[in-house]
């Protein structure tokens, strides 16, 4: 596929066209190449045959008057009215079916342009940044995204399938006329295809403002619509349904108001088409007419010129459309080229080879970060992560752990400082190869909305079913999944909504499980459960990293107790690293740390007892004299 960046800064047809270009004559497909040539071939012979239309009308209406003198050599029959007409009307159905050909050769060969750079852009989403991803809005991409496929669906339809055929019409047309008639017709045609088209061309400009703001409406509609959507629980909580409502409506009055002006000024740019030609095609017809009168012209010239005219407003009205399409195209795609010119902050080198994974050892080497230059997360963090080991990092919000588990999957690369998996910099190395060594279960598990089997099998696709399978009875689900009617073809919903917080967890764990990485990554994984389910997740989690490289971001430090090393992060240094024992006797910050979660950990335990003993004292109360309340 070719890479060259198609751009829409000039808003320019031809430049656009030639980006486009290797996309509609493809290198590798010579199947497609010669759709185009049969399809241009099919596009000259049905302009020829067209021209041909006119004059077996004229034939028709001078033998009908008497006019039509053959030369000798021609038999009557050739040249009688019915068989003329019959004649006309068959050039006719030839002409639609070289048309007709000529649309469906050429149908494969744009719809191939289109998947291509459809998919081309779909890749280059996927390649940028994740700062590229936290500050777009997904409602508003897909918007861009679906306009911009179409528009240039249409930018390769009309340039192609009606822009070349209109000039060569045109020239045809110019040059019959010029020949038969004279100048002064295609002067009088001349300047009337000039007016329309200049006509068309800033009423046109005119509309595009219009336009644009009737798509930034429309996007601004459809990201509130979809962010709206995707937060239902939380506009249910708040009982905001009405001002949910209420900033979608406004968006949907700006696109009214705008939507109404673009048919308006529709209207105003077809009646103004129509005043030129019309008064074009009088001035054409009048002169024909006066010819008639004086006995240089035939009713069958009158006629024949009236077709062509009639004829001519065809691909007249095309300009008009072709012009509007493409220009509304061009604005419709304009963001979406804008994408394609965005360039991705995380890029291989020229030279980056696969990562070589031995033992799997993960080292931090004077690590330095910053989102924002004003704000550094990272301030020169060294740790390592020795093979089969599991780190723990631990610390107050905002002291940087989650960001190590973005840099160590290089979503960002770090201002200074390395970072090395068996002594290899994650820069030198590709970036597909380095994350296919890497596993995780992050905090917040997002499912695709598919089936169960679907995301467990997301961990490694090529998976056969009794692996799937195997991987669900690891992570502790298997049993769960038995249960359910459809078993693993049940659906989970919009990012898994139709599961629990847990069983979000345990489909993470059989997903990274099947992955079966070297080096697992834990990023606060069972920090949103409750103490019940983060055992049993816990449980999960240590037999799945058993054996592995494994460094995990902790939030509740009791899921960290057993790791080989404790490193506690504070305003973006290490504070504090031992085991767990250690620490505590340090009496520091992880000391600080631990007494208050327990204290937090031990009221929720007196809490939960409280309320087990006010529902058994309910039910000892409801309880006839002598019946002993029911075990729970």
């Amino acid at each position: 596929m070719a890479d060259k960046t198609v751009s829409a800064d000039s808003g320019s047809t031809l430049r656009t066209l030639a980006n486009l270009w290797p996309y509609m004559w493809p290198a590798d497909r010579a199947d497609l190449k010669m759709r185009v040539v049969w399809a241009t071939v099919f596009l000259v012979l049905a302009k020829l045959v067209l021209v041909l239309v006119p004059y077996f009308f004229k034939w028709a209406t001078d033998a009908l008057t008497g006019e039509l003198a053959a030369p000798a050599y021609i038999p009557a029959i050739l040249v009688a009215p019915v068989l003329l007409v019959l004649a006309y009307n068959v050039v006719r159905i030839v002409q639609v079916a070289l048309n007709q050909l000529r649309d469906a050769l050429f149908a494969r060969v744009g719809q191939h342009a289109v998947r291509q750079l459809g998919y081309r852009t779909f890749v280059h989403l996927h390649a940028l940044s994740l700062r590229f991803h936290l500050e777009r809005r997904t409602g508003g991409l897909s918007r861009i995204i679906e306009r911009g496929v179409k528009g240039i669906e249409t930018i390769v339809r009309f340039t192609i399938l009606n822009t070349l055929p209109t000039v060569l019409e045109f020239a045809l047309t110019a040059v019959i006329f010029w020949v038969v008639y004279g100048w002064i017709y295609v002067a009088v045609i001349a300047v009337t295809v000039w007016l329309y088209t200049w006509f068309t061309v800033w009423a046109s400009d005119w509309r595009i403002s219009i336009r644009r703001e009737m798509n930034d409406s429309d996007t601004d509609a459809n990201t509130k619509a979809v962010d709206s959507l995707l937060n239902y629980e939380t506009v249910k909580y708040f009982g905001n349904e009405k001002m949910e409502a209420a900033r979608f409506d406004r968006s949907m009055a700006r696109y009214e108001d705008a939507a109404t002006r673009t048919w308006t000024s529709l209207g105003w740019l077809n009646f103004g088409q129509g005043v030129i030609f019309g008064v074009g095609m009088a001035a054409v017809m009048a002169l024909s007419a006066w010819e008639v009168t004086r006995g240089t012209h035939t009713i069958g010239d009158f006629v024949f010129v009236n077709a062509m005219l009639m004829q001519l407003s065809v691909p007249l009205n095309f300009i008009g459309f072709i012009y509007r399409e493409i220009r509304q195209a061009l604005t419709d795609i304009e963001q979406m080229f804008d994408l394609l010119d965005v360039r991705a902050e995380v890029v291989d080198k020229p030279a980056a080879r696969p990562l070589a994974v031995g033992e799997g050892t993960v080292v931090f080497e004077d690590v330095h970060f910053a989102y924002d230059p004003a704000r550094p997360i990272l301030k020169g963090v060294s740790f390592e992560v020795p093979a089969g080991k599991t780190v723990a990092i631990v610390g107050p919000s905002g002291a940087g752990k989650s960001t190590i588990s973005r840099l160590l999957f290089r979503f960002y690369d770090i201002q200074q400082g390395a970072i090395r998996i068996d002594g290899q910099d994650i820069r030198d190395v590709t970036q597909e190869s380095l994350r296919s060594a890497i596993g995780m279960v992050p905090q917040d598990t997002v499912l695709f909305n598919d089936t169960i089997r679907y995301n467990i099998r997301y961990g490694r696709p090529d998976a056969s079913a009794e692996d799937v399978e195997r991987a669900a009875d690891l992570a502790q689900i298997g049993d769960f999944i038995a249960r359910l009617p459809e078993g693993y073809d049940t659906m989970v919903g919009e990012r898994g909504l139709k599961l629990s917080g847990g069983e979000k967890q345990r489909v993470a764990i059989a997903r990274t499980i099947l992955k079966a990485p070297p080096i697992l990554m834990l990023d606060e994984a069972t920090s949103a459960l409750d103490t019940r389910t983060e055992q049993e997740i816990q449980a999960a989690l240590d037999l799945v990293s058993q054996g592995r490289t494994t460094l995990v971001i902790a939030h509740r430090l009791s899921t960290v107790i057993s790791a080989d090393e404790i490193i506690v992060l504070q305003d973006g240094r290490i504070a504090e690293r031992g085991r767990h024992g250690e620490l505590l006797a340090k009496r520091g910050l992880y000391a600080e740390m631990w007494a208050r979660q327990r204290e937090a950990t031990e009221a929720e335990e007196r809490l939960r007892r409280a309320r087990e003993e006010d529902e058994l004292g309910i039910v000892e109360r409801r309880a006839p004299a002598g019946v002993e309340p029911a075990a729970e």
